[in-house]
């Protein structure tokens, strides 16, 4: 399978790998105003959502300025989740826009079969069972790499790899059940610049 084709895609961007361990350390309070931001997009994300499933159902296809709201709430998710599990180390820009060396490229609308519309939540059980694994890797993995960065002002690799990876898995169940695309997520390798 050519990744690149895949409609949701995460994007690593250059990282030299290097953490200020004041702001590894005060990670989660940095953050603290993202989250609050996230979960008011994400209220908005779950309302336009419920449109654009009713929309899917009767058109085939999730009408473009729903898709966009939804791929940008997925999009910051991505660049929040990458902030705070040490993925990335820049404090994210508010919202989508801009650029951020671990981003999320999701491609247009697509048509999407009123079936698979339908019974989405349940198609999605599988995958988000998956995901949810991987979040709690992710946690750990995150967990191991704060006290790495405070000791050695620097995140492995081999750490901020895995993480990527998790999260790439993430975000694209993500979009599966944002209804983002049709075609089921599956874990796949990487590329990294």
């Amino acid at each position: 399978m050519n990744d690149t084709a895949y409609p949701i895609r995460l994007v690593v961007g250059e990282d030299d790998l290097r953490r200020s361990r004041l702001t590894v350390f005060f990670r989660y309070l940095l953050a603290l105003p993202h989250v609050v931001w996230l979960t008011l997009y994400g209220i908005a994300a779950y309302v336009v959502l419920f449109i654009a499933w009713f929309a899917a159902l009767f058109t085939g296809r999730v009408p473009a300025g729903l898709h966009g709201f939804l791929a940008g709430y997925l999009r910051y998710a991505t660049r929040v989740n990458a902030f705070m599990y040490l993925v990335a180390n820049p404090f994210p820009p508010f919202g989508a826009g801009g650029a951020y060396p671990i981003d999320l490229e999701v491609a247009g609308p697509e048509s999407q079969g009123r079936a698979g519309v339908f019974f989405r939540g349940l198609l999605a059980i599988p995958a988000l069972m998956l995901a949810g694994v991987l979040g709690y890797a992710m946690g750990v993995v995150a967990l191991l790499s704060w006290f790495y960065a405070l000791f050695t002002g620097r995140m492995s690799g081999g750490m901020r790899d895995l993480g990527a990876y998790c999260l790439d898995y993430q975000q694209r169940t993500s979009g599966y059940y944002l209804l983002l695309t049709s075609r089921y997520p599956s874990p796949r390798r990487i590329s990294l610049q």
